[in-house]
């Protein structure tokens, strides 16, 4: 899962701090993947490194507000635009942690997003998943031998995942299509957390 892109399609929103940035998450995402916030405030740092947010105003109690830079929105547009690909997702998660589901969970309630379109971008790359996997299996050797044997019983597995894929695609295809679209978008929360890192002399919150 893409915390980078996660932290950034919500700061496209407007500026967040830290804790602020880590409770939208969990709200929009059903808290099915909990971040700590050494994670948040790591991934923010690198986020400045690269030149997609930037540090903003601090409040009075000393949180520093992070900002999204037009690179930082461009990269969202791309991210939400791109199918999840399998091989960067499930290494060793257990599945609420999904990367497809949480993108979609997040997309869901962000303003200006065209779910239907996100989705089948998504299909169309798990169809050729599939269809690619079908076309190795029976490309290789008949499964006489144990190696054999092995290499179809993975190929096999890999084949039912890309189809519960499809299936789970249309399934929320259908369900978005009974909610408006503007009735799933979440705006910033206007309740603060709490806590929160003070600002240092040149130090992030």
């Amino acid at each position: 899962m893409s915390v980078r892109q996660s932290l950034l399609a919500i700061l496209d929103q407007g500026p967040c701090y830290g804790y602020q940035l880590r409770a939208e998450f969990d709200r929009r995402t059903g808290s099915t993947w909990p971040l700590n916030v050494g994670q948040i405030y790591n991934t923010l740092d690198r986020l400045e490194r690269d030149g997609l947010v930037a540090k903003g105003d601090v409040d009075d109690q000393g949180h520093v507000y992070w900002e999204i830079t037009a690179a930082g929105s461009s990269a969202v547009r791309e991210w939400l635009a791109s199918p999840v690909e399998r091989a960067q997702r499930n290494q060793g998660i257990p599945g609420t942690r999904d990367e497809l589901a949480i993108k979609l969970a997040l997309a869901a309630t962000l303003p200006g997003v065209d779910l239907t379109e996100v989705i089948q971008t998504q299909r169309v790359a798990s169809l050729a998943a599939l269809q690619e996997l079908t076309r190795a299996k029976y490309a290789g050797a008949s499964p006489d031998g144990p190696e054999e044997l092995a290499w179809s019983l993975v190929v096999d597995s890999m084949i039912f995942a890309a189809e519960a894929e499809i299936r789970w695609l249309d399934h929320t295809e259908q369900r978005l299509a009974r909610h408006p679209q503007r009735a799933l978008e979440l705006e910033l929360s206007t309740e603060r957390p709490k806590r929160g890192r003070p600002a240092k002399a040149g130090a992030a919150s």
